[in-house]
């Protein structure tokens, strides 16, 4: 099995890259139940790459039916070292436009199911830093890449995850415009927590479809504006993947890649043998 994939997780238009051969999608089991889907591999620019559609192809799933844990366990499972997440978003802040690009750099949970979010428990406890949810030295590749291929992108930001999948009430989002955040979407804080204890380098690619509905001098969010946005931005994602792939690293030596060294609290000997099985893709160089 190849070691240190780059993957990528997000809409069915970011497949269709030219030069992106030798697609195969496989099946994962993992002990958190299914993915989202079937994951394709392939080859682009000479690095081995794993695709997950996010939702599952044509759009099945909710935000909060999602199963991180089962998404960066078979990512993981399939030698995937860094993550490219790409992910509509609507905008908190008048200087974020639709079809702009926010490379994010925090979040703000605000969902209610963030026990889905960890590997951990069921005998073995572990606390990840979670500081800095994104890792820096993919995001700086990512900005690179972005103002290469001329998008309008922007340089950091707040990322809220609400749970959806109702849009935001006006006071929701009026709360978070005047508190100073700038996106908010409902899927990426559970995909990074995981890929962080996962030790897989992630970062998000934000892509403005919306002002949500904090801006009343615009139309509100709906379903069709989103869609048509998307679809704009697509071409704009994939030029920046196609740009940073041949860009990254051979080898999975940044800190996110360490993450688990100081974070497991619970003694090996404790270590219950079913949950040390189900975490072997993550426990397998400490034990």
């Amino acid at each position: 099995m190849a070691k240190h994939r780059i993957g990528i997780i997000g809409g069915s238009g970011l497949y269709h890259l030219e030069g992106f051969t030798q697609q195969k999608w496989v099946k994962v089991k993992t002990p958190f139940g299914p993915p989202s889907d079937e994951l394709l591999t392939g080859k682009f620019a000479g690095r081995e790459v794993v695709f997950l559609p996010r939702h599952g192809r044509g759009h099945r799933l909710l935000p909060s039916e999602l199963n991180h844990r089962a998404n960066l366990w078979a990512l993981k499972k399939l030698g995937v070292a860094w993550i490219i997440s790409v992910s509509a978003v609507g905008s908190l802040q008048k200087k974020f436009k639709p079809c702009d690009i926010v490379l994010v750099d925090q979040f703000l949970d605000r969902t209610k199911r963030d026990f889905e979010h960890t590997f951990f428990g069921r005998g073995i406890v572990g606390h990840i830093a979670f500081a800095d949810p994104i890792a820096e030295e993919l995001r700086q590749l990512l900005l690179h890449s972005a103002r290469a291929v001329k998008a309008r992108v922007h340089d950091g930001g707040t990322y809220v995850n609400m749970e959806g999948p109702a849009f935001s009430t006006r006071a929701e989002s009026l709360t978070n415009h005047r508190l100073g955040y700038d996106v908010i979407g409902m899927t990426n804080l559970g995909e990074a927590r995981c890929a962080r204890e996962a030790e897989i380098a992630y970062a998000t690619l934000a892509m403005v479809t919306d002002y949500d509905c904090w801006k009343v001098d615009e139309a509100h969010v709906t379903v069709a504006m989103v869609i048509a946005n998307l679809m704009k931005n697509a071409a704009t994602a994939q030029a920046i993947v196609a740009n940073v792939i041949p860009q990254m690293p051979t080898k999975p030596n940044w800190p996110c890649h360490e993450a688990l060294r100081h974070a497991i609290m619970t003694d090996k000997k404790f270590w219950p043998a079913k949950t040390t099985r189900e975490l072997a893709p993550l426990l397998a160089k400490y034990r």
